[in-house]
């Protein structure tokens, strides 16, 4: 069911000049839509707690939304109240429907706050929608004590009032005092500005990087050759299975191969290593690492 939502001032007068529910046509109202799916039941349902909604979204004015658009989401919220709501648990429909159109109101400010996520858990969202609220009434208490409170001493006492963590107050202040911008805007005016996105860093390999990787890598495949070219068939083949396959073979497992022992293996490998350090140059460290 389509509310009609043109203006905020078209729903306040329609808001106001609606009935008024007395608790048995409420719960009849109810039962019908929730049994029958009646529709004009739950459009009387609706149009008669609109000024609930309204009232509501009212509180959510100063977050930079629109009325109009604010009082659409708390009709939402009505909505999905209504179709949830359950006559029989005794419950009046507005105490019920509060909860819905605050939570749908909170959910919509926050969305609408920010390109970036601004809160999803209960506490960043108890921390979006107090900050200010609390903040000024700790700047006021600490003024009448003849107090003064820097930022730091502030931030920790608005972290314990409204149970988070210090971090946490920080980093909503950030997102609440900063606004989005693209990052196509120029920092400059004029044709020789450069645009914010050209400052960003490319945290990709840069190509310096990937040739000294690839000529590192080269020079290192050419010692391991080499190292590997002191080893006879056997211990080349048991310091390949320890040493350069992933996932590498046990000791056991290539014993039963080759027809040895745990230990006659473990002896093979421990000689092969010895060889290869032999045959490396003191100056190559790092495929030394690699085969301790």
């Amino acid at each position: 069911m389509a509310l009609d939502m043109n203006s905020d001032q078209t729903l306040s007068r329609q808001a106001r000049r609606a009935e008024l529910l007395d608790a048995d046509t409420e719960r009849e109202l109810a039962i019908a839509w929730r049994d029958h799916r009646d529709e004009q039941a739950l459009h009387r349902l609706i149009n008669a707690y609109m000024r609930l909604a309204i009232s509501v979204a009212w509180k959510f004015r100063g977050y930079g939304a629109s009325m109009n658009d604010l009082i659409q989401e708390a009709g939402l919220g009505l909505m999905k109240a209504a179709d949830r709501f359950d006559p029989d648990r005794g419950v009046r429909f507005s105490t019920y429907s509060v909860w819905w159109i605050r939570a749908g109101l909170q959910d919509f400010v926050m969305r609408n706050w920010s390109m970036v996520r601004t809160g999803s858990t209960s506490p960043q969202k108890s921390l979006f929608f107090n900050l200010r609220r609390v903040r000024a009434r700790l700047e006021s208490d600490a003024a009448a004590a003849g107090e003064e409170l820097d930022g730091h001493q502030l931030r920790v006492k608005i972290a314990e009032e409204i149970g988070v963590s210090l971090k946490d107050v920080e980093m909503m202040e950030g997102r609440m005092a900063g606004s989005d911008f693209s990052l196509n805007a120029l920092q400059s005016d004029g044709e020789e500005g450069r645009e914010w996105i050209e400052l960003l860093e490319d945290e990709g390999e840069q190509a310096a990087e990937q040739i000294e990787r690839e000529k590192d890598g080269a020079q290192l495949k050419e010692w391991l050759y080499s190292a590997l070219g002191a080893l006879n068939d056997r211990e080349r083949k048991i310091i390949k299975a320890r040493k350069l396959q992933s996932p590498t073979r046990t000791l056991e497992c290539l014993g039963d191969e080759l027809g040895l022992s745990k230990e006659r293996v473990r002896q093979i490998e421990v000689a092969a290593l010895t060889k290869m350090r032999t045959q490396l140059s003191p100056q190559e460290t790092e495929l030394r690492a690699l085969i301790d």
